[in-house]
Parts: structure tokens; C-alpha cells; sequence
């Protein structure tokens, strides 16, 4: 059983948005955000419970959530590292990227680290083809990605501090 997904001010609050939306599904997305802030990751209860404050089907809200590589339907690490693979990143090294982060975190794409810190997952575009190799974690991006960045970028991550 999962522990409160929203608090009731936030439920509150999200009323109030529906009650003034002409169309209550665009509200999913943060919804789903809220629920994943507060409890790390959208449990099925949260699909559950999105669906019924928007009025939608469970299953219309886990073909959103699923759609977006943002929406944790799992649990992750604390940091989730999404490492860019569209053409321009591919183009300019993301492949060596990706076998660094695995060599440095120990584990393999879509896995997460035995301490819980980081899960490493691929993504199809980041928008940052002017940066690339890119990877964000967080709403942190960082591009032009090398091996000695990535080092400086985990040790900061790890300490929370600045790269």
C-alpha cells in the first residue's frame, strides 16, 4: 500500500485548478509530477487516483504516463540520469558516454545502483543538440560531456554539490 500520494493541501489545490480547466486531462502530466515528487516514483495508486480526480480511465492515464520517459512507473534511484541518444549525441560520442556512466556507476542502462543513488536510463531527445553529448539529471543538463565532466558531474551529484 502506498503512503499518502498527495497531501490534502495539494489535493485541494489541484481542485481548484480542475474546477477552472476547460479540459481537465491536460492536468495529468502534473498531477502525475506531484504524486512522483512526493512519493519518488507514480505507484499504480496514482494512476488510480489521477484517473479519478480527471474523470479519465486508469488505463487513458497509463498510456500518458508510460508515453513520457519523465514518469517513473517503477522505483527509481534518488538521481535519475537520462543520457541523451538522438542522432546529434550518437554523432558526437554518446555511445562512449554511456559506456563511462556504466563503468563509473556499475550498472547497465535502465538499472539502478546497489546504494540507490542513481538509475541510468537512455532518452530519445533532450533538445540539446547544440550541447551534445548531452545527459540531465534531475532538471540539471549538462552537455558537451566528456569523461573528466562526467567524473566532476557524479562527485557533485554525490555531495550535492556543483560541478
Amino acid at each position: 500500500m502506498a503512503p499518502e500520494l498527495l497531501s490534502p493541501q495539494k489535493l485541494e489545490e489541484f481542485q481548484k485548478r480542475l474546477n477552472r480547466s476547460e479540459h481537465p486531462r491536460e492536468l495529468v502530466i502534473d498531477l502525475l509530477r506531484a504524486i512522483q515528487e512526493k512519493y519518488g516514483w507514480v505507484p499504480d495508486e496514482g494512476v488510480v487516483l489521477t484517473a479519478s480526480l480527471l474523470g479519465l480511465s486508469p488505463l487513458q492515464v497509463e498510456e500518458i504516463a508510460t508515453f513520457y520517459d519523465k514518469i517513473f512507473r517503477q522505483p527509481v534511484g534518488r538521481r535519475v540520469i537520462h543520457v541523451c541518444d538522438s542522432i546529434c549525441c550518437w554523432s558526437r560520442g554518446s555511445e562512449g558516454i554511456v559506456r563511462h556512466l556504466q563503468d563509473r556507476l556499475g550498472i547497465a542502462l535502465g538499472e539502478t545502483t546497489a546504494d540507490g543513488s542513481f538509475t541510468l536510463l537512455p532518452t530519445c531527445c533532450l533538445g540539446a543538440c547544440g550541447q551534445a553529448p548531452a545527459m540531465m539529471i534531475g532538471f540539471t543538463l549538462y552537455g558537451h560531456l566528456d569523461a573528466q565532466k562526467i567524473d566532476a558531474i557524479l562527485a557533485a551529484e554525490r555531495t550535492g554539490g556543483t560541478p
